[in-house]
């Protein structure tokens, strides 16, 4: 990928020589690819999947949870209010 942004990036700027605006596009490119590309380059996982036996699974069962009661909470105040007034 960064050879391909890199030779996008010098044609852009060899015709940069007759049109400046094209010095332009090439910086954006160059932009967006230190941005947005390098972090885009598949990685390994920091953490195990669950069910290795590490001990995580626990603790993310635990904010699922978290995360399932609070949205049925907000689901029963939703549907008791709209109970009262409909």
């Amino acid at each position: 990928m960064g050879t391909i942004v890199l030779t996008g990036t010098v044609v852009l700027v060899i015709m940069g020589f007759g049109n400046p605006l094209y010095w332009l596009a090439a910086v954006a490119v160059l932009y967006l690819y230190v941005r947005y590309g390098r972090t885009a380059t598949p990685t390994t996982p920091t953490t195990p999947p669950t069910g290795t036996g590490t001990g995580s699974a626990p603790a993310d069962y635990r904010a699922y949870r978290a995360r399932r009661d609070l949205q049925a909470k907000w689901e029963r105040r939703y549907e008791r209010e709209r109970g009262r007034r409909g």
